[in-house]
């Protein structure tokens, strides 16, 4: 009895400490939940069609798929499947596969072996040209092919799950009635001897072995490396991001080695743009990691100015030595609330100041700062490429930027980003009109003449066209032919690698649809979005290189193929509805065109 009742006394000293205030405490309703283990990926998706998964055969099922499309974890692959993977290409051309593996039962250490390619003289491309990489599941916040997206937050209280996220891997285990897709990339060899090669692939797990095919045929043509493509790639990079997700000082030695890494897949797309930054977080803080200041701005004790360029010097010589090195944009005359940043001398303080465009203070401020920032580009070699960036405001205060900058010298370039105005057009040397707020063709056609470089974009809007993760991944190849079908120059996004909190994993962002702040992944690591809008980039280019072909060349074969490409090409300026079986339909014809275009002038 004694010891019964010890214990009881025990048990309510306990529970009055339990409910006891202490320091720091925090209701248990925001803690967050923990798992005993780190996901590389979330696996709490639904099990749609079980039916589908009871009619599959036991062991293990393999194929490839296609790279338009998105194939979805819990669901058995049921179209556009085939053992044989079959591309036709130049030389020096990535070529893209996807291959799906999938089983009703849980299948250990898959792992592949991808032979050479060998063609009917012999020759051969190695089997080291090809990469794999294992498709990774992310979580949205709208379901795959959303056509509801906007910039004020989604109506979907649910989570969906998309394949996006490339990552290195030896083998992976796959789970019981899951689809994990790998996606194949085969860099054809500049050198590589025109014809047919096929190959094989090799798919292996404890129990069993498979086998696909490749058939690849390499046309006479060169792509020029990317350094060359005259697309002008514009992806808003926010260098801090690589320095917050890998927990390292911003401009650290370590930091400035993984930037390297994570500018070299832009390099490698054709990027031309290096973002840059002249005033301290220009986008109103709203960033996970704020784009600092590259060029510091110091008052001195006796009010006099001075400028700091050590980091921008830094970042641009690190970007053009990877050969991003066609335009420098610095942002922006125009930040958000006209607010700007320096640092007292006298005090070592931070000092915020709003300066709008139109008053005494922003005219002295910029003028000063405009014959510093000129005599240190021209001392570098910099100032005819660099832009000065004007994000959208309202027109006033825009034209009363540039007005400033134009007094200080006509010889000052201009870059903006928003819809078409027409009062704007002559003011700018560079053009990006948001989708579907675009001139006419005719205006277009005035300002080409004019030298005048164009692009477009698309940010949180439109819905579509995009490079959401939802979005269908034909969306991000057909967005540069829509941009030569308009006489356009390339396209920009925002942003390169604006990352939420837990981006290898979840890709949404505030309220904005998911996926539309970021196309790269920590690590520099590619995805299905950026692979399929560097198709795109290439498509343009070779049409852009074929349309020169033709007009040097006396072949009535060769006029007659590019009168039917540059006929087709106008369905995609009259695209509306973006059904995906549809766009699909003529992305693929229009390959098909480009190849035997390629042929015709290749003879």
């Amino acid at each position: 009895m004694k010891r019964v009742k010890k214990l009881t006394i025990i048990g309510c000293l306990v529970s009055a400490t339990a409910f006891a205030q202490h320091s720091g405490q925090i209701d248990a309703a925001h803690l967050p939940a923990l798992a005993p283990h780190y996901q590389p990926e979330y696996t709490f998706d639904e099990l749609v069609d079980s039916a589908a998964w009871k009619g599959q055969g036991s062991g293990l099922h393999v194929a490839f798929g296609s790279t338009e499309q998105a194939y979805f974890r819990t669901a058995v692959p049921s179209q556009k499947v085939t053992a044989t993977w079959e591309a036709t290409g130049w030389k020096n051309e990535r070529l893209n596969a996807q291959l799906l593996v999938w089983s009703p039962d849980s299948l250990r250490q898959v792992r592949f072996t991808v032979g050479d390619l060998i063609n009917e003289n012999g020759k051969v491309i190695h089997h080291q040209h090809t990469k794999l990489h294992l498709v990774r599941y992310v979580l949205s916040n709208y379901p795959y092919g959303a056509k509801d997206a906007t910039c004020e937050g989604t109506p979907y209280k649910q989570g969906f799950l998309m394949p996006d996220r490339f990552e290195d891997f030896d083998r992976f285990d796959l789970p019981g009635r899951t689809t994990r897709p790998v996606w194949l990339s085969l860099d054809v060899p500049a050198d590589a001897a025109p014809g047919q090669y096929t190959g094989k692939v090799l798919v292996h797990t404890e129990r069993y072995t498979d086998t696909l095919y490749m058939k690849i045929r390499v046309q006479r043509q060169l792509l020029p490396p990317p350094h060359d493509w005259q697309y002008r790639l514009d992806l808003w990079q926010n260098p801090w991001t690589v320095a917050w997700a890998n927990h390292l000082e911003p401009w650290s030695a370590e930091h400035k080695a993984l930037l390297k890494k994570h500018l070299q897949l832009y390099a490698d797309a054709g990027g031309k743009y290096i973002t840059t930054y002249g005033v301290h977080s220009p986008w109103s803080d709203n960033s996970y990691m704020i784009e600092g200041g590259m060029i510091t701005w110091i008052k001195e004790r006796d009010d006099s100015w001075k400028y700091d360029y050590r980091i921008f010097d830094e970042y641009v010589e690190m970007a053009m030595a990877l050969g991003i090195d066609k335009a420098i944009t610095i942002y922006t005359p125009v930040p958000w609330g006209n607010r700007f940043r320096y640092t007292d001398a006298a005090t070592g303080n931070y000092v915020y100041e709003q300066w709008a465009p139109g008053t005494a203070v922003y005219r002295t401020r910029w003028h000063d700062f405009l014959n510093d920032l000129k005599a240190h580009l021209e001392k570098k070699g910099w100032f005819n490429k660099t832009y000065l960036g004007i994000n959208e405001n309202e027109m006033e205060q825009t034209l009363a930027a540039i007005k400033v900058i134009k007094k200080h010298s006509p010889q000052w370039r201009i870059t903006y980003a928003g819809n078409w105005h027409k009062e704007l057009d002559t003011l700018l040397d560079d053009y990006c009109y948001l989708y579907g707020k675009e001139p006419t063709d005719a205006q277009q056609r005035q300002r080409s003449a004019r030298g005048a470089t164009t692009t477009f974009y698309v940010c949180c809007n439109p819905p579509v066209p995009n490079n959401f993760v939802f979005s269908p991944p034909i969306e991000g190849r057909w967005i540069s032919w829509y941009s030569f079908a308009r006489g356009y120059d390339g396209f920009l996004r925002w942003a390169y690698d604006g990352w939420p909190e837990d981006p290898v994993r979840d890709a949404r962002f505030g309220g904005w649809p998911a996926g539309d702040c970021f196309l790269v992944y920590p690590g520099g690591n590619s995805c299905i979005r950026f692979e399929k809008l560097r198709e795109g980039i290439v498509d343009y280019e070779k049409i852009r290189i074929l349309k020169a072909q033709v007009a040097a060349s006396g072949s009535k074969a060769a006029k007659r193929a590019w009168q039917a490409l540059e006929q087709h090409l106008g369905v995609f300026a009259k695209e509306h509805d973006f059904n995906e079986e549809k766009i699909t339909g003529d992305v693929d014809k229009g390959r098909a065109l480009v190849a035997a275009l390629s042929d015709a002038v290749g003879q």
